[in-house]
């Protein structure tokens, strides 16, 4: 009898313990979050609010989720791998069945700001509302305008494919109480306009430490380690820290070289490839001159990191295979020097220098990978209309003909960085 009685208390007990963690868990997803108003406030779309909502959708590159290759703008439906599974982009369009045509402005406000949808349930941060949540009102307010007027699409959204238990709202109500809080922008008082614009559009809508930022275990961006650079899951691709001047810093580039990156895709001491060229062309190069001035400001203020350079100097010298470095030599006069140059000096105006190149000699070599692999090109922007590219070499280089060529170039020229292994070019 006392063995039941003790059980039924500890069978109690953890009742009231498992109903108080669900009670915190909901308390956690609903901070911040005021009620809905009862009635739909009215709306006032003004053609002003409409091209104010079209450029900050621009900002924030909503089409580049929202919108497939040859599908209508907006319309949804882009799967985006993650690595518990795909999630597929929802239709933006004012249809009042598949897309938005029956949320209010504070319906669209509340998944801005809070990451829920309207009818109550939570979102996946693949919709980066994490950072979203920056976003003003008032900007919220424009996009919806905007939104509420490009043409409606009556594509049904799809289905994620998600594995369990990250398919359930539940898995998602611990993940949000334990990885988001809403918040407001808040201005650095201590900081000029110029650079509190630019934290507003780098942290919100820009959501630039989705991929240039550190993610833990569950997949959440590591706001404490800022843009120190990442692995985009999936992808395979590494954004670079913004803040390291080995990697992407730009401490000490003139603001007008940022704008022209930003702008161009291309400046004198770098040019964009992969996932961040399609930032510039879907992004960035529509941005005016003074938020890309901005965004400079911002971004050339960062706090600087402690990091050493990779390349060695002559006393420390790397170690290197004699027979990887003949093979690689033989691979690059055969395919690379012809646009790079026979000693590593590129083509100004043209073809990047490999010599001194500073994502050439990066500890993280997976876009190098990337790029022989599947080429790189650069975006087509009105101040590069015709960016030059380069082809991929995938279909007659194997793993470790890759890897030859790349050691090659890391350890010529004045480069002296580690080898790539035959395992780096496998998991490209």
């Amino acid at each position: 009898m006392r063995k039941m009685r003790y059980l039924g208390w500890t069978l109690l007990a953890l009742v009231l313990l498992l109903t108080a963690a669900a009670a915190g868990i909901v308390a956690l997803n609903l901070r911040g979050e005021d009620p809905l108003p009862e009635q739909a406030e009215a709306f006032n779309a003004t053609p002003q609010l409409v091209e104010r909502g079209r450029y900050l959708a621009l900002a924030g590159n909503c089409a580049g989720c929202h919108t497939t290759r040859g599908g209508q703008a907006y319309a949804g439906g882009l799967p985006i791998e993650t690595p518990f599974g795909t999630v597929y982009s929802s239709n933006l369009t004012p249809d009042a069945k598949a897309g938005i045509g029956s949320w209010s402005s504070a319906h669209f406000w509340r998944a801005m700001h809070n990451g829920r949808s309207k009818d109550g349930r939570l979102l996946y941060p693949a919709f980066p509302y994490p950072n979203f949540t920056q976003v003003t009102r008032e900007d919220s307010d424009a996009i919806y305008a905007y939104l509420r007027s490009v043409p409606a699409a009556p594509v049904p959204n799809l289905a994620h494919r998600l594995r369990f238990p990250y398919d359930t709202q539940a898995a998602l109500a611990v993940w949000r109480a334990l990885s988001f809080k809403p918040e407001a922008f808040v201005a650095n008082a201590s900081k000029p306009a110029e650079w509190n614009r630019g934290a507003y559009l780098v942290g919100g809508l820009g959501h630039c430490i989705a991929c240039h930022g550190s993610r833990d275990s569950l997949g959440a961006t590591q706001e404490n380690l800022g843009l120190s650079g990442g692995l985009i899951a999936v992808q395979n691709w590494y954004a670079p820290s913004l803040a390291d001047p080995h990697e992407a810093g730009v401490s000490d580039w003139p603001s007008a070289d940022v704008v022209a990156l930003l702008k161009t895709g291309v400046a004198p001491r770098g040019a964009v490839m992969g996932p961040m060229a399609e930032v510039v062309f879907r992004s960035t190069q529509y941005l005016s001159d003074a938020d890309l001035g901005a965004i400079a400001s911002y971004l050339k203020d960062l706090p600087g990191v402690t990091a050493q350079p990779v390349m060695r100097t002559a006393t420390t010298a790397t170690r290197r295979d004699a027979g990887t470095m003949t093979r690689g030599q033989k691979i690059y006069d055969q395919r690379c020097a012809y646009c790079h140059g026979d000693q590593g000096q590129g083509e100004p105006g043209a073809f990047p220098p490999l010599a001194g190149n500073r994502a050439v000699n990066m500890a993280q070599t997976a876009n190098l990978i990337q790029v022989i692999a599947h080429g790189g090109y650069l975006p087509s922007t009105e101040g590069n209309p015709r960016p030059y590219g380069m082809p991929p070499f995938g279909q007659v280089l194997d793993a470790a003909e890759v890897a030859a060529v790349l050691t090659f170039i890391r350890g010529s020229w004045g480069n002296d960085s580690p080898p790539v292994t035959l395992l780096d070019t496998t998991r490209r």
